[in-house]
């Protein structure tokens, strides 16, 4: 069990460091696609080229942080019932949709896309656009996020497991924090209330 602790966390590792590298993605395609608005607004000429490599990079962001996404515990989850079982249980629950559900579509689909990126790539496949980009990089996303994401859930098993086993911590712990949503809600809230209270506070002054 040590050994899958051990495979665990240098999983985790490597998609951590990943998903951080690809928020800086996220900058990039912004100074794109603002520059693309810009140049063509203003001067009325477009490149097919940046325009496909900001949609290359979108495909980057989603593809190559999923795995991130779940080492984080933020996929989108309907667990409704989950939640009034033990935390024992939940593990369980984890461990069979992992093992029955997440891996046998993500590893269908990785064996699906690599031909799919093999055939691109011997042909040189071109985009079908004047000025496009080569189509193989963007193909080559496709397995390499699904074995980010199948890796992912391999230690997400793992960690359930161990937790199951007293060997380590509760690895959905995020999911019974509140969500960055909650914290912004209450804030908001807070702000309000606080604003609200320094009007009545203004106005009994004056009536004073």
């Amino acid at each position: 069990m040590k050994a899958l602790l051990a495979l665990s966390s240098l999983i985790d590792t490597v998609n951590r460091f990943v998903g951080r590298a690809v928020t800086w993605l996220i900058l990039i395609v912004v100074v794109i696609s603002a520059s693309n608005a810009v140049i063509r607004k203003a001067f009325n000429v477009s490149s097919n080229a940046w325009l496909e490599l900001q949609w290359y990079l979108f495909g980057a962001i989603f593809l190559l942080a999923a795995g991130y996404t779940l080492l984080k515990n933020e996929h989108v989850r309907v667990d409704v019932l989950s939640q009034r079982l033990s935390r024992r249980t939940q593990a369980k629950i984890e461990i069979f949709g992992v093992l029955f559900f997440l891996l046998p579509a993500a590893v269908l689909i990785l064996w699906l896309s690599w031909p799919m990126f093999m055939d691109s790539f011997v042909t040189h496949e071109q985009s079908s656009n004047a000025g496009g980009l080569l189509r193989w990089p963007a193909k080559l996303l496709i397995p390499i996020g699904f074995a980010l994401l199948i890796a992912a859930g391999v230690s997400q098993a793992i960690k359930n497991l161990g937790f199951l086993l007293g060997m380590g911590p509760d690895p959905q712990e995020k999911l019974h924090a509140k969500s960055a949503e909650e914290l912004l809600a209450e804030d908001i809230v807070r702000v309000a209330e606080e604003r609200q209270q320094t009007h009545h506070t203004s106005k009994h002054d004056a009536e004073r």
